[in-house]
């Protein structure tokens, strides 16, 4: 894709408020992505009704989520090819591609007509949609990340790069706002006609301004100054010569992409489908969800930067380990909007701190010269694993075991692959070169 326009080169000062504008462009494209999976997953009852009608609530509504995991399967697909595409024109020239493609995948969802007018047609283009948003979003959230990396100063990337998972949190807000607002003005009946569409189409408005923000990205100092860019065949001969960093990082992800999805995807149909609470009940969680997130994901990633990621992603996987289950179990026990808001609020904690030290881990732990396609690589494979299928794996094992906490059962095996892949990556054997690779 050939890009005309020069972005305008970063003062030599770097002062503030250039990095915050370049913070902003190149974090655009993850507030579009955010907001279009917080709206197909609070939307999800509607979408079942419009898209798969079913003979039950629950096959209708596991049809929904099982399209909404879909996207996630194609994640790993999209770090390779177009994370070694960024890694080989430059951050810049593959976010714009990364966005184009996730905007067209937005559009469809938001137009298709359904089931009744267009027949088997209506599901087949929503799951097309849902590719096309899960192949671009599988380079998008590494491509940012290491954009974020390598344009941080010296001793704060931690704090840097947790911008990329805060500027989703941006997008929860808005998204569970306009939930909101549009509850509070129209009808059950109405939201279940056409009304849950207006957020979808509000997504495609914002996107020709979310692209003139990407188009004037600049490149990264740090990439302009590597002499040599792999190409895709050396890309994917890298990718298999480091695939147990790989493996490793997709389990290290494990237990922050689950922790995002069970709080803010999944949190409005459990609350109304599970709990029972109100849809309002459900989207003020979400919004204060998302608030959270915001505070705690820039507060990890300083005091990682301050005492080392190990000891944050250690402790903070354990605890989810130890209670989580107590906490969903005193949740269920006893409904209610304030423990629903604590409960989540609690996990939330679990998502910023966690997140906040593990995004900049990830980053130094993959090799610079194919880092954003091993960064994509082992996000996606986390998501389409794990975090993706969260809200389909939760509604089954509430469905199988009668037990309204059940989903704390997967968020404990994602952390505990978290723990795992923490002493994997920092064990005392591989010290040295991982603290070169911090350094």
């Amino acid at each position: 894709m050939q890009i005309q326009t020069q972005p305008r080169p970063l003062d030599a000062a770097g002062s503030k408020p250039s990095r915050f504008g370049a913070v902003l462009r190149v974090t655009s494209g993850n507030f579009l992505e955010q907001f279009d999976f917080f709206l197909f997953g609070f939307y999800a009852t509607y979408i079942a009704r419009t898209f798969f009608p079913a003979a039950s609530e629950f096959a209708s509504l596991m049809q929904t989520f099982a399209v909404f995991g879909a996207g996630f399967l194609m994640r790993p697909l999209g770090a390779i090819v177009l994370g070694a595409y960024i890694d080989k024109v430059g951050r810049r020239r593959g976010l714009i591609v990364t966005l184009s493609i996730m905007a067209s995948g937005t559009i469809l969802i938001a137009i298709v007509p359904g089931f009744q007018s267009i027949g088997l047609l209506a599901p087949a283009l929503v799951l097309i949609g849902r590719l096309l948003q899960g192949f671009s979003a599988g380079a998008e959230l590494g491509g940012v990340s290491v954009y974020l990396a390598e344009m941080a100063t010296p001793g704060r990337k931690g704090f840097y790069t947790a911008w990329q998972s805060a500027s989703q949190q941006v997008a929860i807000i808005v998204a569970a706002a306009l939930g909101y607002a549009i509850n509070s003005m129209m009808s059950p009946e109405t939201i279940g006609a056409w009304g849950w569409r207006v957020p979808f189409f509000i997504g495609c408005m914002i996107v020709p301004f979310l692209y003139v923000l990407r188009r004037s990205l600049q490149e990264t100092e740090e990439f302009k100054a590597r002499r040599h860019h792999p190409g895709t065949r050396e890309v994917f001969s890298s990718m298999l010569a480091n695939w147990q960093t790989v493996i490793a990082g997709m389990l290290l992800v494990a237990m922050t992409t689950t922790t995002f999805y069970l709080i803010t995807v999944y949190t409005p149909t459990f609350g109304r489908s599970v709990l029972h609470l109100s849809t309002a009940d459900s989207l003020i969680v979400t919004l204060f969800v998302g608030l959270s997130n915001f505070i705690w994901l820039p507060i990890g990633g300083a005091v990682s930067d301050r005492i080392g990621r190990r000891p944050i992603l250690l402790f903070i996987s354990a605890l989810a380990i130890l209670t989580s289950y107590p906490a969903l179990s005193w949740l269920a026990h006893d409904p209610s909007f304030l423990r629903m808001l604590a409960v989540l609020l609690y996990f939330s904690f679990f998502f910023g701190a966690y997140n906040g030290a593990m995004v900049a881990a990830l980053t130094e732990v993959m090799p610079v010269e194919v880092r954003v396609a091993g960064f994509s690589l082992a996000f996606s494979l986390a998501t389409a694993v794990f975090g993706g299928f969260t809200p389909a794996v939760s509604t089954y094992l509430i469905q199988a075991t009668g037990d309204k906490a059940a989903p704390a059962y997967w968020l404990i095996f994602a952390a505990a692959c978290g723990l795992l892949a923490t002493l994997i990556l920092y064990r005392r054997g591989g010290a040295a070169e991982l603290q070169a690779r911090l350094g």
